[in-house]
Order: structure tokens, then C-alpha cells, then sequence
């Protein structure tokens, strides 16, 4: 008798252990339907930003790693073309390349006969423009990375609120199951804010490093041009 009440004691107490760890998970859908339409509408609008974020660093990596593809030779041979007065065949090898780099001395070609003061002007100015358009859309991603966790805090504080009147409205007795909506919302919201922060942050400051990379190269370019025209005859 004794055996038997305690065997089923036990069973009772693993169906409950049982119904405990049951309770204890929580995939991540039931976590953001828990949280109230208030944390459904902003974790929709965090992955919104997330996506945006997303397509703006894989579209900006793609565009800046082709316009880092510049043939080693390439400066030698338009230093050959514009030593033997083929300036055509230089312009022709620019605008067959079309990077950066190439469109830099493109614009230096096409001053050629004019004050070196002039043609350095030239391309600093065609080299703005072409940072401007490496830089396409970075911004975004730096607005994002410190947009995306004070929408997530703006969350917290919109689930506290909703737990407080909840609680306000319990008549003075605590019950989770009242606080958990607002506690959802205020928790799931902070944690989606900072990740979508932190990866917009991250990939802002990967594009910033590799267009500095190809500044430098269309600098250095540039430069080479230069020293070659200023190179007395």
C-alpha cells in the first residue's frame, strides 16, 4: 500500500514536471503574439527596418567590391598612351574599365593641355561625385542602428505602461497572468530593437571601411596621374 502511494506520488510529481517544462517553452511567434498589438506592430516595424538594412549593406558590398576591380596595369598603360600622345587610346581604355578609379583619370585625360592646377580641380570634383555615389544609402544604416533600439525602448516603455494599468485595474491583487501582456511587450521589444541596432550598426561601419579603402585607392590613382603629367619631358 505504502509502495503504491508512493509510486504514484511520483508518477504525480513527473506529470507535473512533465506540465512545467511544457509550460516553460515558448517558441518565438508565441512570444510575439503574447506581447499585445502594441509589440506586434513595433517588432513588425523593427523587421521592416531589418530587412531594409539588410538588402542596403549586401547591395552597397556588391557595388563597392566592383568598383575596387582595377587591373594592376591599368595606370601603366594609360602612363604609355599619354607619354606617346595617344590621348584617344587613353580615354578609350578609361571608359572600357568604367570604375571609379577609371572615370577619375578619364576626367584628368580630358583636361589635358590645360594647367595642372586645373586638371587636379577636375578630378577632385568627378572624385566627390563618385564618393558620393559609394556612399549611396550608408546613411540609412547609421539612422537604423541608432533608430532601431530607441523604437525597441519606446516598446518598454509602452509595456510597462500597459502592465501598470493592468495592474492598477486588478484590484490590488498582483496576478502574472494580467502583468505578463504588458511584460511581453516591453521585453520582446527591447531585445528586437537592440539586435536590429547592433546589426545595422555592424554593417555601417563595414561599408564605411571598405569605401575608405576605395577612396584611398582612387587617391593614390589620381596621384600617379599627377606626378606622371607633372614629369618633365
Amino acid at each position: 500500500m505504502l509502495n503504491t502511494l508512493l509510486q504514484t506520488t511520483q508518477e504525480g510529481a513527473e506529470v507535473l514536471t512533465d506540465e512545467e517544462s511544457v509550460e516553460k517553452t515558448l517558441s518565438i511567434i508565441e512570444l510575439i503574439s503574447s506581447g499585445g498589438v502594441a509589440g506586434q506592430i513595433i517588432i513588425a516595424v523593427l523587421f521592416i527596418l531589418l530587412v531594409g538594412a539588410t538588402y542596403i549593406y549586401f547591395e552597397r558590398i556588391f557595388a563597392i567590391k566592383a568598383a575596387s576591380q582595377v587591373d594592376s596595369n591599368f595606370m601603366n598603360q594609360i602612363k604609355d598612351h599619354v607619354s606617346n600622345g595617344k590621348i584617344d587610346s587613353a580615354q578609350m581604355l578609361c571608359a572600357q574599365v568604367n570604375t571609379p578609379v577609371s572615370r577619375l583619370i578619364g576626367k584628368g585625360i580630358s583636361r589635358i593641355g590645360k594647367p595642372l592646377a586645373d586638371i587636379n580641380t577636375a578630378i577632385e570634383n568627378a572624385g566627390r561625385l563618385e564618393i558620393y555615389g559609394l556612399e549611396k544609402n550608408v546613411s540609412i544604416l547609421a539612422t537604423i542602428s541608432g533608430a532601431g533600439p530607441m523604437i525597441g525602448f519606446l516598446g518598454t516603455v509602452i509595456g510597462m505602461i500597459l502592465a501598470i494599468f493592468e495592474l492598477a485595474n486588478a484590484g490590488g491583487t498582483i496576478q502574472m497572468d494580467v502583468l505578463a501582456s504588458g511584460l511581453y511587450t516591453a521585453m520582446t521589444t527591447t531585445v528586437a530593437g537592440l539586435i536590429v541596432g547592433i546589426v545595422a550598426y555592424i554593417a555601417y561601419n563595414h561599408l564605411v571601411v571598405k569605401t575608405d579603402k576605395v577612396v584611398y585607392q582612387m587617391e593614390a590613382n589620381s596621384l600617379e596621374f599627377l606626378d606622371h603629367l607633372n614629369e618633365p619631358t
